[in-house]
């Protein structure tokens, strides 16, 4: 079954499909109509296995840098690419954001991203965190 998904990606070249007839193997029953795939299922061959390992990997970078043998970076960027194809997610604001606000998200946000890299240590980034809230 993935063979043939990995043939009809190959053969669309990454253009949209429309499922136009779709039969339920265990009933004896035929649907037909027009159909969209779901976004996960647009992703390419590659895309839907890489996003099924970082699930598997519990979101962990670490563990998809030795799975597929690249950096950081190239994962980060990899994954924000293949979030970019993902639109049906609409992440909406909770409540009104100031300036301040988005300074403090993406402090904390650096300091997770350099833990989760390995440039820091979990101790580093805790002293880091509370003396941030010190000030």
């Amino acid at each position: 079954m993935a063979k043939d998904w990995q043939e009809l990606t190959k053969m669309t070249g990454g253009e949209p499909i429309v499922v136009e007839r779709v039969r339920l193997t265990n009933k004896d029953m035929t649907v037909e109509g027009s159909f969209d795939l779901p976004p996960l299922a647009r992703l390419t061959m590659e895309d839907q296995i890489f996003t099924a390992a970082f699930v598997q990997s519990h979101g962990s970078i670490k563990d998809m840098e030795y799975l597929f043998g690249v950096s950081y970076p190239t994962i980060k960027n990899r994954l924000n690419r293949i979030s970019r194809q993902l639109d049906f997610i609409d992440v909406q604001k909770i409540g009104p954001f100031d300036e301040a606000d988005l300074q403090e998200h993406s402090g904390i946000s650096n300091i997770l991203d350099r833990l989760e890299s390995g440039e820091i240590s979990t101790k580093k980034a805790l002293d880091i965190l509370k003396s941030r809230k010190e000030k």
